[in-house]
């Protein structure tokens, strides 16, 4: 028989009571570390039971041997004192010329009366660097495959720990070159695993390994957990609150500094960084969060942010929302918004958006919340569910046509409250009504003009159909809402246009429309369906294709800074531009823009 050994890197007691195949082994001796053997059968005898101690009373064998790999070292005793106090009875002792590892000690004792079934371990390549040729006799595929009565494949490990090896190379270690690897070889690895955790709701928990070291050192709550004065006693600790996902992401944190963030966990991420506190991660949650935030999702992370209490994404929450408000109110996510939440909208001076928008984004609310309470979606119950918001819409400040093709026909409000809305749009004297009268304030465009003077000269920027364009940046987000543009040079005209704003090739926003010019060197505003958000410090490009008979005024002395308020742009040339536009002069001498104002910052 040829035996191949190596030590693991686990350690144990023997204190603790070791179950293989549900039979309690009870060692007595000193305590033993965990060694892994591979056993390749060419004598036609094969053990029945393997068992296997490493004594820490350093005793060894006297003289030397060969350990097959040209070199002497000590020799390996035929039994060890404890192991042969453990399982007394008839002891099959292994010759040392069967070892061929020369750093591990170990012994083989068989004995058939015990009838513990030996683990078995498929592919679990042993490889050392001076020991691979010592080796490759007994690997499958060599013609020495094993027809064992009780195990069918070619090698076999016993390993005696309450961890199970994970690891198909137990020397892993050496070819882990830093601290992050070795590291990371043991994120979620039962390997020395101390601790586990059923993460998820009762019935459908996932259980998970990890070391209490690793975690305390990286969380308070951890620490706190395992090593404070009420430290747990149990093996295993449910979390039922945090999503497996989630939790990995965490643990995988701790153990590597590594952040993998994806949008459908990160919020489930959040709030086991915030649980357990980890506060880097959870920064990173709140900028992957602000980086991916559109009208789309900003209701639902408002709410959610108020929850963590993370006032920056608060704020920019509602910079989307205020900007963005139409979209914001009408996307799906606003419907799962809490109440507090809900109201807090309500309430904004800044909703950039008409009045009826908001009252039908409420009434879609509304109707979600019945349904969550098992409730018909009735006007009735919609009243109820709304409570005191439905009163912060601000109904009187509608047109009467907004007004009564729609609020006045949802049957929410009562009969009485509906005469009053009507007598404050048609009377002289206006009743007192509950709901706020006083429009929105919405949000200020600012303009960036980018050029000192414009002129006109004969024969210059005739429109064709061609494009002018200029690519822009700036140092802060702002939301772009139209561009202004010059007019007709000789007396009134009507241009068609056609406006884009685009970001590495890619159409962001476009408009067709048409304008009329008065024949003035003022500019006119076209401005897109909805506000763009633009990030910082990226390049945009600006067109615009006009089409007319007249000649128009032309911007001239541009500037490629423009500081605007708290933002600062930046000008280039644009290769998609076909009609002379540039930075010192031509077309699109404006930008109109939300952008962030003293009160905000």
């Amino acid at each position: 028989m040829r035996v191949k050994g190596r030590m693991s890197s686990a350690n144990s007691s023997v204190g603790n009571n070791n179950q293989i195949h549900g039979q309690t082994m009870r060692p007595t001796g000193a305590p033993v570390r965990n060694l892994q053997l591979h056993v390749s059968q060419q004598d036609g005898t094969y053990p029945q039971v393997l068992r296997h101690c490493l004594s820490h009373s350093g005793e060894q064998g006297s003289g030397d041997v060969d350990h097959g790999n040209g070199r002497e070292g000590p020799a390996i005793p035929h039994r060890t004192p404890n192991c042969e106090r453990d399982l007394p009875g008839n002891v099959a002792e292994i010759p040392a010329s069967a070892a061929s590892s020369r750093n591990v000690t170990h012994v083989m004792i068989t004995r058939e009366n015990e009838g513990i079934e030996i683990q078995q371990v498929v592919q679990d390549h042993l490889q050392n660097e001076n020991e691979d040729a010592a080796w490759n006799d007994v690997q499958p595929g060599n013609g020495s495959l094993p027809t064992s009565p009780l195990q069918q494949n070619a090698t076999y490990s016993l390993l005696f720990s309450s961890a199970s090896l994970s690891t198909r190379d137990l020397n892993w270690q050496a070819k882990k070159h830093s601290l992050r690897e070795r590291n990371a070889a043991m994120f979620n690895n039962e390997l020395m695993s101390d601790i586990r955790f059923l993460v998820g709701p009762q019935g459908n928990a996932q259980k998970i390994p990890a070391h209490k070291y690793v975690l305390a050192t990286g969380s308070s709550v951890f620490y706190a957990m395992f090593y404070g004065g009420l430290a747990e006693s149990e093996d295993e600790i449910k979390v039922p609150d945090v999503e497996p996902p989630a939790f990995l992401i965490l643990l995988k944190y701790l153990y590597t500094d590594e952040v993998h963030l994806e949008a459908d966990t990160v919020l489930a991420t959040l709030y086991a960084a915030k649980k357990y506190i980890v506060p880097y991660l959870a920064r990173a949650c709140v900028n992957f969060l602000e980086t991916s935030l559109t009208a789309k999702n900003a209701c639902l992370l408002l709410s959610q942010s108020r929850l963590f209490d993370e006032p920056e994404l608060m704020q920019r929450c509602w910079e989307v929302i205020d900007a963005q408000a139409e979209m914001a109110l009408k996307s799906d996510g606003f419907v799962e918004v809490d109440y507090p939440t809900l109201e807090s909208v309500l309430l904004r001076e800044t909703l950039n958006c008409k009045e009826y928008v908001v009252f039908e984004a409420s009434m879609n609310w509304a109707g979600a919340e019945c349904i969550r309470r098992d409730l018909e979606p009735t006007s009735a119950n919609k009243r109820n569910v709304l409570g005191p918001a439905l009163y912060h819409i601000r109904v009187p400040t509608m047109s009467l046509e907004e007004y009564a093709n729609g609020a006045a026909q949802s049957g929410t409000l009562t009969l009485e409250e509906s005469n009053d809305v009507f007598l404050y749009f048609t009377a002289v004297n206006k009743p007192d009504i509950r709901f706020d009268c006083h429009p929105r304030a919405g949000l200020k465009s600012q303009v960036c003009h980018r050029f000192q003077s414009c002129a006109y000269r004969s024969n210059q920027w005739r429109y064709r159909g061609r494009c002018d364009s200029i690519q822009f940046s700036v140092d802060k987000r702002i939301f772009v809402v139209g561009f202004g543009l010059y007019g007709s040079s000789n007396g009134a005209a009507e241009y068609s246009v056609k406006i884009e704003l685009k970001r590495l090739g890619r159409i962001l926003a476009e408009n067709n429309t048409r304008f009329f010019s008065d024949g003035s060197s003022n500019t006119f505003h076209v401005r897109f369906q909805h506000p763009i958000q633009v990030e910082a410090d990226t390049f945009y490009t600006a067109s615009a294709i006009l089409d007319g008979n007249e000649l128009s005024y032309f911007g001239q002395e541009g500037m490629s800074e423009v500081p605007t308020g708290m933002v600062t742009f930046q000008f280039q040339c644009s290769s998609d531009s076909t009609n002379g536009t540039g930075v010192q002069g031509g077309q699109i001498p404006e930008l109109i823009f939300y952008g962030p104002t003293p009160e905000v910052l």
